[in-house]
């Protein structure tokens, strides 16, 4: 990501954490006051994609609302069945596990 990006995006944070309307020349402003020469059409672009999609949305939105991958499959299986439990019995300790015991790096 460029310095000017990031600028912006600082700056559409600021404007929005302190309930200001996100537009380009507030972003501009803050740019400015940070003194970073930021290209442009970067504020506007930030500004207009803002506009459409406000950045609080955004913020809430982050990551996503995706189900576990086994959530649907166990539905489809049986509906209210519950898993079936497994039993795993230990494996026995290798001889080389008990020779690794007596490893010592710093010896």
């Amino acid at each position: 990501m460029s310095t000017d990006e990031l600028a912006c995006t600082y700056a559409a944070l600021i404007l929005h954490d302190e309930g200001l309307e996100i537009t380009a020349d507030k972003i501009s402003a803050l740019a400015k006051a940070a003194e970073l020469d930021v290209e442009g059409f970067y504020p506007a672009l930030f500004a207009k994609f803002l506009a459409k999609s406000p950045l609080g949305d955004i913020m809430t939105n982050v990551g996503g609302a995706a189900a576990p991958a086994g959530a649907p499959a166990a539905a489809a299986a049986g509906g209210d069945a519950a898993p079936k439990e497994e039993k795993k019995e230990a494996a026995p300790a290798d001889e080389s596990d008990e020779a690794m015991e007596d490893f010592g790096l710093f010896d």
